[in-house]
């Protein structure tokens, strides 16, 4: 059994004349960072591969996340998660070597659709129509090496959001 984690980046803001590769994390988002931190290090949900996209807010989501961690392992930057369609994910984890947990730290839309395609039809209404900043999916796949993932064949073990963890929107 092999297990993927996959990370949406926390909330980004959106500076007028900044490039998207480039977009920081707004105040949420750091707070999001923060707690969903604090939730991988307490329930022992820590990776043992970290794929990371080397944008701005992916990086920023890191560097917090990781910081209450005791240890972690240094992440892979990996450009081909910037703005990859679920086919590319798919493509990319399989190419891995069997490190369990797996995590995927990247962006919307292609994160939501990678989730909803490893999983059952029956679970995929729980991280559609919508996959929030800055949450995460624990997705469970019966299989001994990445090399044999296929969709439709993960459980959802667990999907944690930052405003589950308490984290509110901005008061305007």
């Amino acid at each position: 059994m092999l297990r993927l984690l996959l990370l949406r980046h926390a909330k980004s803001d959106w500076p007028e004349g900044v490039p998207d590769i480039e977009r920081p994390l707004a105040a949420r988002g750091r707070r999001g960072a923060v707690a969903i931190g604090a939730y991988m290090a307490d329930e022992a949900l820590l990776p043992a591969r970290a794929l990371v996209s080397p944008a701005r807010r992916t990086l920023e989501t890191w560097e917090i996340a990781t910081r209450g961690w005791p240890t972690h392992v240094q992440p892979v930057y990996e450009q081909a998660i910037y703005e990859a369609p679920s086919e590319h994910l798919l493509g990319l984890v399989r190419g891995q070597e069997a490190f369990s947990p797996l995590l995927i730290l990247g962006h919307n839309p292609g994160m939501e659709a990678f989730a909803a395609a490893l999983l059952r039809r029956e679970q995929r209404a729980k991280v559609l129509p919508k996959y929030p900043t800055g949450a995460l999916a624990v997705i469970d796949v019966p299989i001994e090496r990445w090399a044999d993932l296929r969709p439709g064949r993960g459980t959802l073990e667990r999907f944690v959001t930052p405003r589950a963890l308490g984290v509110e929107k901005d008061k305007e």
